[in-house]
């Protein structure tokens, strides 16, 4: 079986993370979305709401399953039997770091790196972007999936 992940924060999933699961989906026995666990960030969602949401936008993908993973992400994989890394670029930034990661993954265990280029209607889209603009009563309905939109709509309704 060819697996591959989709590591990030997702904190929270944008319609453009998405878009990248889907693509991966298609390419892959199995994708994994893996939410990656950093004790000294806080985020606005829990590990736990964070996987919740994306079990539910990734429910009509059967060869997607949802996990998390702390520390190394290519541990992660040796131990998943996990072949491939798949993650978008939006920009040259991204490139410029996505890059270092798949060359320094490579060198660590071998593992393989496939960069995804966005789908340019999401290029300017960030789960940070996306928090600020909530935060500021700005509309990201069409920005991020339904779940994640009623879930945003929520958290900062409880801080209002």
């Amino acid at each position: 079986m060819r697996r591959a992940v989709c590591p990030g924060s997702y904190d929270p999933a944008t319609n453009g993370h998405l878009d990248i699961i889907e693509r991966a989906a298609k390419l892959f026995d199995e994708v994994v979305v893996a939410v990656g666990v950093n004790k000294s960030k806080k985020g606005l969602f829990t590990t736990e709401e964070r996987m919740d949401m994306l079990r539910e936008i990734t429910a009509k993908l059967p060869n997607v399953r949802v996990d998390s993973w702390q520390g190394l992400l290519v541990d992660y994989c040796r131990e998943n039997d996990i072949i491939a890394v798949a993650k978008g670029l939006r920009s040259v930034s991204d490139f410029d770091y996505e890059l270092q990661m798949a060359q320094m993954n490579r060198e660590l265990t071998g593992l393989e790196t496939l960069l995804m280029a966005n789908n340019p209607a999401y290029g300017f889209v960030s789960s940070s972007l996306v928090k600020e603009v909530t935060a500021l009563g700005g509309d990201i309905e069409h920005l991020v999936p339904p779940i994640v939109f009623k879930r945003l709509s929520e958290k900062y309704s409880d801080r209002g």
